[in-house]
């Protein structure tokens, strides 16, 4: 039953996100917006990564709630990089580049819900090596798309 909250309480958020462009009322709120759903994704994402060091014990429970929110998240951003968003950390290369970066942002997808997976399993092998791929994911479109 709460695998099925978390699961219908994506569907529900992408589904509202599907109209979050057409809500921006300027290039600044969508840039805010992908900055915040980033951040929230990358506390939650940090919190597995101390996991994976060994710098905080292993709680199955709460690694799986974490990665629910990192693949729940990686769903968001995109629509704030709209035509006319032009800015904030994010590179040119964005907007002229669009087909990169789509494939750059279908890349994470597909890795955090890989690691959502393995978290969901519970074996901590695999919930390394899934985090290990999902950070190459974010670390190739960081290195091409955000401003250093």
């Amino acid at each position: 039953m709460k695998h099925f909250k978390i699961v219908l309480s994506a569907a529900a958020l992408i589904a509202i996100s599907g109209t979050a462009f057409a809500q921006f009322q300027s290039a600044e709120k969508a840039i805010e917006y992908r900055q915040s759903v980033m951040t929230v994704m990358g506390n939650h994402f940090g919190r597995i990564g101390a996991v994976t060091k060994g710098e905080t014990p292993y709680n199955k429970d709460e690694v799986a709630k974490n990665a629910a929110i990192v693949a729940m998240m990686s769903n968001l951003p995109w629509q704030a990089f709209g035509p006319g968003t032009e800015g904030g950390k994010s590179r040119p290369d964005v907007w002229s580049d669009s087909a990169k970066f789509k494939s750059a942002a279908d890349k994470l997808q597909v890795a955090t819900a890989n690691l959502n997976t393995a978290a969901q399993s519970g074996d901590l092998e695999s919930i390394k090596k899934a985090f290990g791929a999902t950070g190459q994911a974010c670390k190739g479109c960081h290195d091409d798309f955000k401003k250093k």
